[in-house]
């Protein structure tokens, strides 16, 4: 009995140290085309995709165009397709171990700011001790925690990279409203000055018609 609280015990810190571990993600710019490889060892494996368009470098520091991602399996067959997206999340169950490419494509003439994160949901610890009765539930409730908190963690994410634009979004647009009401003001001061400049030639040329 002893023996097997110990092993329990041991199984239990393992489980909890791949429970900890980090979802990957990364945040690049992308000119026209970004493709990225993420090696899936086991059919059946669940693949969590997302990517949030944060910024684009335009003169006006502010655009709505997209990206289109294509998502191919090793064999090259097409598994998903977004098209003119500023963001997307998405799953699809894995039909052929091996690489599959996710490769964005930007269309529009400036460089974008593109934050992705891939997970694969597979814990293969699990299926090497499936069979023993004693820890088959143990493993069952550990894999049903471990897929709340993953997911929990990637809308997490999610979240903070849409967070992210929109903080970057209402930035620029106050810097496009403070640049339209300076642009109002200089127009207006304008119109003013030649308003009394006109005025005044008008005086003047009244005064000069009267003195005669």
């Amino acid at each position: 009995m002893e023996l097997l609280s110990w092993r329990t015990a041991c199984l239990l810190v393992l489980c909890t140290v791949a429970l900890l571990q980090p979802a990957a993600a990364i945040r690049f710019v992308i000119d026209r085309e970004e493709c990225f490889s993420h090696n899936v060892e086991y059919e059946g494996d669940t693949v969590h995709v997302s990517f949030v368009v944060i910024k684009a470098e335009t003169p006006w520091h502010y655009s709505e165009d997209g990206v289109d991602l294509v998502v191919k399996d090793p064999n090259g067959a097409q598994v998903h397709d977004s098209r003119d997206k500023t963001s997307d999340k998405f799953e699809f169950i894995v039909q052929k171990r091996g690489v599959h490419r996710f490769c964005f494509t930007n269309k529009s003439p400036y460089h974008e700011t593109v934050d992705f994160d891939v997970h694969v949901g597979h814990f293969s610890y699990f299926d090497q001790h499936a069979k023993d009765e004693h820890f088959a539930p143990l493993f069952e409730q550990i894999a049903k925690l471990d897929e709340a908190l993953y997911n929990i963690q990637f809308e997490q994410h999610w979240l903070e990279a849409q967070t992210d634009r929109q903080a970057i979004l209402n930035e620029n647009m106050s810097r496009r409203a403070v640049h339209k009401a300076l642009l109002e003001s200089a127009a207006l001061i304008a119109a003013s000055v030649i308003q009394v400049y006109l005025l005044r030639r008008l005086f003047e040329r009244k005064l000069g018609t009267s003195r005669v």
